[in-house]
């Protein structure tokens, strides 16, 4: 189906359907993707105020057919948010519906606006002596309205899921205009198809989240953290299986850091500081959140004697203060933008069976050197199996002399996530980046099913038109 541009004469038609105030200049930050990858149009920029202001643009955009981009807080890596190509759309940003509608500390939910963005969410739930546990590096520009529309993931995954794995229900509106009252708080409503799940994920190709209904967990009443020095991915993996035994779902993050991050970080954020003064080949990120009958840094001292003694790691620091836990993960959150400082030829959002994973690092060495001398910066959340697996040019190259191999070590890196039945997207989605990667590693039945669902609700093909599905 063939769109219309958001022009002068759709502007027309919204005259007396929704207030003037609606409407904002189209700002560059609305067209640009956070790695410079894609730059999108917009015709129109509209900032309701309420659902019913959602609906009623999403309804005239449905009448006029024209394409509908939802705008968050603009932190997707996959381009879901920008549209590079084809009529001019009508951006629509949740910003300005940004309320906690209401806190329920006896029942662990917050019932929030799409728009509010996730650190205002964290700090609402503290301020109810909550944990909303949903964590990234973006969470001080990130929108929780995107964060569910992308299913996003983080650090804190292994203990409390993805956001799927954290939402109740959903207002949102559909379409063809329509509010779907959603907004359960219940934790068992076996009613027939899912909706919320559906939508979840579905990166804006679907409808559009207007508010959620999000589980919170207790804070921990303890929290230790250590970095872990291991002698391998298989090592770390063991160390996980070995910390589990111990401390069951004590267990808030699991990362790994390779040296290759670090050298990153020395040589692009020197102000960050380091945990040792060699960084070593493979490292963990580990944090604890326990009962208060339990001391989070004796327990971490207990692992690392036990694991000391299986040969599963080499040297470690425990966080003896709460600024050291805070150094250990500036770290962490930091390496992606020293990642972004270098200039990756490729990168990858990938996710491998824990079984297999240190399988697929070492063949993923092999299969990269046979494009020449590159460097691997391999981390990630591994324990949920979720790898950033990043090709970087040699030191003191320019990126631009190797970007013609970028689309090969793609390939490569793909397929061996293929061959490791493993997953090309772990947590940044589909967007506009990846369509080609799903239509050739995507499940061909799942794919015609997705594209049937898709005809289902949007006839039209308004919502977020070339996202996750090729127009």
């Amino acid at each position: 189906m063939s769109l219309n541009p958001a022009d002068e004469s759709f502007v027309a038609s919204l005259n007396g359907v929704v207030p003037t105030s609606v409407f904002r200049p189209v700002e560059p930050r609305y067209l640009e993707e956070p790695r410079g990858r894609l730059n999108g149009q917009g015709g129109l920029l509209a900032c309701p105020h309420n659902t019913h202001e959602v609906s009623a643009l999403i309804k005239a955009a449905n009448a006029a057919r024209v394409g509908v981009v939802p705008y968050g807080g603009g932190t997707g890596l996959v381009g879901a948010q920008v549209m590079p190509e084809g009529p001019a759309p009508l951006i629509l940003s949740l910003e300005r519906m940004a309320h906690i509608r209401a806190v329920h500390p006896e029942e662990n939910v917050i019932v929030t606006e799409a728009g509010a963005v996730l650190a205002d969410v964290q700090a609402a739930a503290r301020g109810a002596d909550r944990l909303f546990p949903l964590s990234l590096a973006s969470e001080g520009s990130a929108r929780i309205g995107g964060n569910l529309a992308t299913n996003a993931g983080g650090v804190n995954v292994l203990r409390y899921g993805n956001a799927r794995d954290l939402c109740l229900g959903l207002e949102a509106v559909l379409p063809d205009g329509c509010i779907w009252n959603g907004l359960t708080r219940l934790r068992k409503d076996n009613t027939g198809y899912d909706l919320r799940n559906l939508l979840i994920g579905s990166e804006g190709t679907l409808g559009v989240i207007t508010a959620a209904a999000l589980k919170l967990a207790p804070i921990p009443a303890a929290t230790g953290t250590a970095i872990l020095v291991v002698p391998s991915p298989r090592a770390a993996i063991d160390l996980l299986s070995l910390a589990r035994d111990m401390l069951g779902e004590g267990i808030s993050a699991f990362e790994l850091l390779h040296r290759q991050g670090l050298e990153f970080l020395s040589e692009t954020l020197p102000d960050i500081r380091q945990p040792f003064p060699d960084p070593p080949e493979w490292s963990v990120l580990i944090e604890l959140g326990l009962i208060a009958a339990l001391d989070p840094r004796e327990q971490l001292a207990n692992l690392f004697e036990v694991a000391l003694g299986q040969g599963l790691v080499l040297d470690g620091l425990i966080a003896q203060s709460e600024a050291q836990r805070d150094g250990f993960w500036a770290v962490r959150e930091q390496m992606p933008e020293a990642n972004r400082r270098i200039g990756s030829v490729s990168s990858h959002d990938v996710s491998i069976p824990l079984g297999a994973l240190a399988g697929f690092i070492e063949k993923g060495r092999e299969t990269i050197a046979g494009f020449g001398t590159f460097r691997i910066n391999c981390f990630g959340h591994v324990g949920d199996g979720n790898l950033h697996y990043n090709v970087f040019p040699p030191k003191g190259a320019d990126r631009a002399d190797y970007s013609h191999q970028g689309g090969a070590i793609k390939r490569a890196v793909h397929d061996l996530v293929a061959d490791f039945n493993g997953s090309i997207s772990a947590e940044h989605g589909i967007g506009r980046i990846k369509v080609d990667d799903l239509e050739r590693y995507g499940d061909p039945v799942k794919l015609s099913a997705m594209r049937a669902i898709k005809m289902a609700l949007d006839p039209q093909g308004i919502m977020n038109p070339g996202a996750v599905l090729r127009i």
